[in-house]
């Protein structure tokens, strides 16, 4: 991976570091705020005939992560694309 300059290479880290950042608070905020703290309010609404907040416990939390890996690969190609360090 060769940046053209100094710049570059500080640029495209401090949008990966803020894109990591973004996708870990959402990950966060899903696994720990809706599995664990707003279980009990979640746990009001119904789907399927399970409890909101046993869902995301059990299964909700890895599907985001999932999602967050992907849309995670997708981004960092296009960031790569743009700095011009795209894999051959």
């Amino acid at each position: 991976m060769a940046f053209q300059s100094e710049d570059d290479a500080k640029a495209y880290w401090k949008e990966n570091v803020s894109l990591m950042v973004k996708l870990m608070v959402i990950w966060f905020v899903v696994s720990f705020g809706c599995g664990i703290l707003l279980v009990d309010v979640l746990n009001n609404i119904q789907i399927g005939g399970y409890k909101l907040g046993f869902w995301f416990a059990q299964q909700g939390s890895i599907y985001v992560f999932v999602i967050l890996t992907f849309y995670y690969a997708r981004k960092m190609g296009q960031l790569d694309r743009k700095y011009g360090v795209e894999g051959e």
